[in-house]
């Protein structure tokens, strides 16, 4: 299938390793102009050379931009209108909120939790639709979590916010559908990645087990038998923002090897 995002203006934030820089690979292995970002310009120019040597596609470069910063964001848009005069596809990646149970919260770790995975979409894609309007075509995609079906043990913080952007992902779907403005989310489940890992860690300082058995216990519930791989997240991403996908918008996909037993 032809994605149609030859040349296609991508930028996928929050790339610089994980799942971030799996998406911008898929974006780079199907011809377009892939921007990424992160707060690590070394961990940024070790991604984009990564990532030119793997796709032989040398239209990917980066800026450091920390998500809690509007200033920043607006610096990043700028820059890749700047070289490519425009935005084609958003996507929305940003670090999880540290684990934990409620009381356990700080109200400083509410507010950087909201600053950084909600209102940061807001800000990257209020940025962004103009030039989606302008072109009568976009698509924007946020990376959430399976606990927009159902809720994780000490994730108090995730189990708040990621639900809080399907909301906004919904509503931005059914305000923008009429321009060709697609909106979707999309939440890992168990992918094996080093965000998995320190979930795995704290879950275990939290119980009082080993690291093994909590990795066991973790891979037992998920019907596969395994983690999920990076890229194997990364191309349903990359599928729903596309080209090819034409009529899908305002839904929750998640990627969990049936996991999730909510509806």
């Amino acid at each position: 299938m032809d994605l149609l995002l030859k040349g296609k203006t991508v930028i996928v934030t929050g790339a610089s390793q994980g799942l971030g820089k799996a998406i911008a690979m898929e974006y780079a292995a199907e011809g377009a102009h892939v921007y990424i970002s992160s707060r690590s310009e070394e961990k940024l120019q070790a991604a984009v050379e990564e990532i030119r040597n793997k796709t032989r596609n040398n239209e990917v470069n980066y800026t450091v931009c920390d998500m809690k910063n509007d200033a920043q964001i607006q610096t990043l848009v700028q820059k890749v209108v700047e070289k490519y005069g425009t935005v084609d596809v958003l996507v929305n990646n940003a670090g999880g909120p540290p684990a934990g149970k409620f009381m356990d919260m700080s109200d400083d770790e509410w507010f950087n939790a909201f600053e950084q995975n909600l209102l940061s979409v807001v800000r990257a894609t209020k940025k962004v639709i103009p030039y989606m309007k302008q072109q009568e075509a976009g698509r924007i995609v946020t990376i959430t979590s399976s606990s927009i079906k159902q809720s994780i043990d000490n994730l108090i913080l995730s189990n708040t916010m990621r639900p809080g952007v399907f909301g906004l992902t919904k509503s931005l779907s059914q305000e923008f559908a009429a321009e060709n403005i697609l909106v979707n989310t999309v939440g890992p489940g168990k992918i094996a990645t080093d965000r998995m890992m320190q979930l795995n860690e704290t879950t275990a300082k939290l119980e009082g087990i080993s690291l093994e058995e909590v990795e066991k216990a973790s891979v037992a519930d998920i019907p596969m038998g395994r983690y999920g791989r990076p890229d194997e997240f990364a191309k349903t991403v990359v599928f729903l923002g596309s080209f090819a996908n034409t009529y899908v918008t305002g839904q929750a996909v998640i990627v969990d090897g049936a996991s999730v037993k909510a509806l």
